[in-house]
């Protein structure tokens, strides 16, 4: 049995595969772990991560969302299925959040872009109706990129909550724009429904790629692990993420639970 294991969870689709399993195997490479594993979802994530999640060999696993912001996924059903996990579970924060994730944001947009004063950074994230993390999570960025980065401005828009993103184009200030989606790898929305309603065939806005299996997310990932080691042997109070995992379990209602 190994000591220490990483659960990279995440939606299932090809892109998301390729993308977790490029920093699964950066993490195996750097000895960040024992083991270093990944789980995919659909749309019944207690059911889907079950079998990965019951095959991990460790006295601990750190399971990491591999999403830009918490979801109804990751706040419930993720925390739910870390009750199959045959060892001590550390939940930890979705890996969008991290502080180095502003730099990718930034890179991702120069490549598109130049920055420069009269130029905007549109900043896309999904959005929630009833959550506020994916806000949170973009206006945090967006106020880093604002400091850090030389574009005369920086706006953000949502999929799914004003300002909406389809509004995006008249609300720049500038000629040159680019938009930068707020995601971890791509999927329907990054390919189809986020260009649909920027109208990028219309030009104007430029658009940059996810954040995908850039070295400084693995590196994101790694200091999320490490700081979950540390509040694991702290006193203090417990994080966010592992009071999800304390106060979520499947139930024999929705036919994962026990009877």
């Amino acid at each position: 049995m190994t000591e220490q294991a990483i659960v990279l969870v995440g939606t299932d689709s090809p892109d998301a595969r390729e993308v977790l399993r490029t920093h699964a195997r950066r993490l195996r490479d750097r000895s960040v772990a024992d083991a270093v594993h990944t789980g995919f979802y659909g749309s019944e994530p207690i059911r889907d991560l079950r079998d990965t999640l019951e095959s991990v060999a460790a006295d601990a696993a750190y399971v990491v969302p591999m999403r830009a912001a918490h979801t109804h996924e990751t706040t419930d059903d993720v925390p739910a299925a870390l009750s199959y996990l045959p060892c001590d579970a550390r939940y930890c924060e979705p890996v969008g959040r991290s502080s180095a994730t502003t730099g990718v944001l930034a890179e991702r947009a120069a490549a598109r872009v130049t920055p420069g004063e009269d130029a905007t950074l549109v900043l896309v994230a999904f959005g929630s109706s009833s959550l506020p993390y994916q806000r949170q999570t973009a206006e945090y960025h967006a106020a880093r990129l604002r400091e850090q980065s030389d574009y005369g401005e920086v706006v953000t828009s949502f999929l799914v909550q004003n300002p909406a993103v389809e509004c995006a184009r008249y609300n720049v200030s500038n000629d040159r724009a680019v938009a930068v989606p707020l995601f971890v790898h791509r999927s329907e929305a990054t390919d189809e429904r986020i260009p649909a309603k920027l109208e990028l065939d219309r030009g104007g806005v430029e658009y940059a790629d996810p954040l995908g299996a850039h070295p400084r997310i693995t590196r994101a990932i790694r200091a999320e692990v490490e700081k979950q080691r540390v509040l694991a042997t702290d006193e203090g109070p417990a994080s966010f993420e592992a009071s999800l995992a304390q106060a979520r379990r499947p139930v024999a209602t929705d036919g994962h639970g026990a009877l």
